[in-house]
């Protein structure tokens, strides 16, 4: 199973509104992310960078993709181990620094995974899971910046 895998995305800018780029304040940070077979995701930047508040921008997908990651991987590490996850969510939190020329870069990313098992009775080997599943997430392998995970679990 290993080896090289690719993912195709196409985007596509919705935002000429007539004008192009011709000024900074000319046109819609609109977009379409699309996956041959799936929905359209509608993207737009950050609010603060004129974007629509109501789209997906590009720092939440990054960290939508860290929690993501971290959570599948989780939950395939604990039906190996014998372990049932009844409920999984997460607050997950990226914070990034916006530079004095408007470049920027995530500094971390925080997971906060809150999970439900249906016993305790591999508890502890549940909490360390946590730390397996951040060793092999291919997302958190990708980054530049600390990917850090605070998880709580509770037995139902």
């Amino acid at each position: 199973m290993a080896g090289w895998k690719k993912y195709q995305v196409r985007i596509e800018w919705t935002g000429n509104t007539g004008f192009g780029t011709s000024a900074y304040g000319a046109y819609e940070r609109s977009h379409t992310i699309q996956v041959d077979g799936k929905p359209i995701l509608y993207g737009s930047s950050d609010p603060a960078f004129r974007g629509e508040a109501t789209k997906y921008n590009p720092e939440e997908l990054l960290v939508a993709s860290l929690s993501s990651c971290h959570m599948l991987w989780y939950l395939h590490l604990c039906a190996e181990s014998g372990i049932t996850v009844l409920d999984y969510k997460d607050e997950a939190l990226g914070t990034m620094v916006e530079h004095v020329d408007g470049s920027g870069c995530f500094k971390e990313a925080v997971l906060r995974p809150k999970v439900t098992l249906a016993d305790g009775n591999l508890l502890d080997l549940a909490i360390n899971l946590h730390k397996v599943a951040h060793k092999k997430c291919f997302i958190a392998n990708s980054v530049n910046f600390p990917v850090l995970h605070h998880p709580e679990i509770s037995v139902s």
